[in-house]
Formats: structure tokens, C-alpha cells, sequence
């Protein structure tokens, strides 16, 4: 198995310095995967309700993995009530084992009751930055995906901006707001702009997520994502391009996520949309979703 992984990486390694661009430039000398995700924890759920007992979550293991795969930014889901339990000690040894790596770390989070009640999230941000040192909160709330959006999509988006707004108000000093933008949330109007622009006006980096398994095209990472991205570069943020990795039955299709094509095309493709993204304001890379799934991803035979 370990020498299975080594060849995996290597060609990894190998595809990411030789994949052109459409104009035949060479990508950077970097990985064009820099951050990822990780909504995971190594806490049997035995002794921890909110233990997702994934043995590679363990801070060491964790940080090997920032450490040998060059990620800069990392988000580590923080379950409710971070400050309390067997969880509380993974999370506060989790995120210091990843900075120590260099890498920025976010806490990570986001649940659907939030949008009716912000005091909930704030409640559950204080938890969790709570005597660690972090360097942005990184909220994962979807209104999209709940029934009001297709009934009441003005409230919806109003609700949660407000949602943002109260806890960018109530941050630590020093702690930035990272939001997950959609991409499509840039076609979406909103006052005198658009959603995006609305909740980029909120934050202070963002993840421009576009859940797509290629790079080129009309239906591609780069064209359906450039209105979002056009966006942040004018907000002036710093931001990564998502991508997924989960399995297609998770992802809502196949074409949503790298998931069913391997690890090869992961980084063909996240290389295509480093090297034509290189130089953007503000841009730093592509960040995977999410940890559990990529390693599983990278530990998988190659594909024919």
C-alpha cells in the first residue's frame, strides 16, 4: 500500500510540472493544489458524540499531509461546543500541528439553523476560537440547499447576510471571515450587484467554490467560476477555487466531482486552472473538498 501511495504522489508530482496551458506556458513552480477542507476528526465517536473516527485525522497525520502536499490554508471543521470534550483537545492539537506547518488555519463550520437564529453561530464561533490561535472563521452555511430558497429567496439571502454579519461583528481581534461563495452566486442579482457581491462586501478571503471535474469549456472550472471570480479580484480578497472529491452519489452527479475520474485528473485539471489563474489578484490556488475524500482519492488504483 505504501509504495502504492509513493507512485500515486510521484505521478502527481510528475503531472502537475508537466501539464501545458492552452497557450503552452508552463504552470508555476508550486502546487497548484494549496488548501483543503477537513470535515473530519480522528475522536471515536464512542467516548465523543461528535467524533467522526478518522485514525488519519490525527494532528500528526494531518500535518504530514499539509506539510507534503504544500498547502497554505486549511480549514478544520469545528463541531458545536468546540470548547468542551475529547473533541475540544483534537481540535486545539489539530490546528496548532497544521500551523506549525506554515499553513493559515480556519475553523470551520456552518449548520442550516444558524439563518434563523445568528446568535447560534456566534455562540459556536466563540467555542471555537476559543484560546487557539486561528487565522480566519470559515463559515459553510447553504441556504441554497434549503426549502426556503425556492419559496422565499429574497429572505433567504437576507438572512443570511445577517447571519455573516453577526459573526464578522463579533470576531476576535486579528481573526478574518472566510465565507464559501458558489460560483453561480454571481449571476444571482442583489440590490444594486449581485448575492456574491453582497456577501464579498462581508468577507475577508474567500473560497470560490465550482464543483466541476474539468478545467476548459463552456460547462468548466475556469468559465463558469470567472464571473465570481471577477468579482472577488474587485473586492479586493484573497481566494482559492474549489473543487470536489467526494463520490458522485454525495457530489449530485459525476461531473461535479473528481471523485469518480482519480487522482490523475485531479491534477491535470486543478494544474489547467492554477496556470490560467496565475497572476489573478488575490489568487492562491485551488482548494480540494475534502481531506477524508482526496486521501481516499490518492490511495485508489489508478484509473484506466
Amino acid at each position: 500500500m505504501r509504495r502504492r501511495v509513493l507512485a500515486v504522489l510521484a505521478l502527481a508530482v510528475a503531472l502537475v510540472t508537466a501539464v501545458p496551458t492552452a497557450t503552452g506556458a508552463t504552470p508555476p513552480d508550486r502546487p497548484a493544489v494549496t488548501a483543503m477542507w477537513v470535515w473530519d476528526n480522528s475522536v471515536d465517536r464512542a467516548v465523543d458524540a461528535r467524533g467522526t473516527g478518522y485514525a488519519p485525522a490525527d494532528p500528526a497525520t494531518l500535518a504530514a499531509f499539509v506539510r507534503d502536499h504544500g498547502l497554505t490554508t486549511v480549514h478544520v471543521s469545528a463541531p458545536w461546543a468546540a470548547d468542551e470534550g475529547p473533541v475540544a483537545g483534537w481540535l486545539t492539537d489539530a490546528l496548532a500541528a497544521v500551523r506549525a506547518e506554515g499553513a493559515r488555519v480556519g475553523v470551520l463550520g456552518g449548520d442550516p439553523p444558524w439563518l434563523d437564529q445568528p446568535a447560534l453561530a456566534v455562540q459556536w464561533m466563540r467555542a471555537a476560537t476559543s484560546g487557539r490561535t486561528v487565522d480566519h472563521v470559515q463559515l459553510n452555511v447553504e441556504p441554497w440547499t434549503q426549502p426556503a430558497w425556492f419559496t422565499d429567496r429574497a429572505g433567504s439571502v437576507a438572512r443570511w447576510l445577517a447571519l455573516l454579519d453577526a459573526v464578522r461583528a463579533e470576531l476576535p481581534p486579528g481573526v478574518g471571515l472566510g465565507v464559501d461563495v458558489p460560483y453561480w452566486l454571481a449571476w444571482e442579482p442583489w440590490g444594486a450587484g449581485t448575492v456574491a457581491d453582497a456577501a464579498l462586501a462581508r468577507a475577508d478571503r474567500v473560497e470560490v467554490v465550482a464543483f466541476v471535474d474539468h478545467a476548459h469549456g463552456d460547462d468548466g472550472i475556469l468559465a463558469l467560476s470567472a464571473d465570481a471570480v471577477s468579482a472577488t479580484v474587485a473586492a479586493g480578497l484573497p481566494f482559492t477555487v474549489g473543487v470536489e472529491t467526494d463520490s458522485p452519489q454525495v457530489a449530485g452527479g459525476a461531473q461535479w466531482t473528481f471523485g469518480d475520474d482519480g487522482v490523475a485528473a485531479l491534477v491535470t485539471e486543478t494544474a489547467l486552472v492554477d496556470a490560467a489563474l496565475a497572476g489573478t489578484p488575490g489568487y492562491e490556488g485551488v482548494a480540494v473538498q475534502h481531506y477524508r475524500t482526496w486521501r481516499t482519492l490518492l490511495e485508489a488504483p489508478p484509473t484506466s
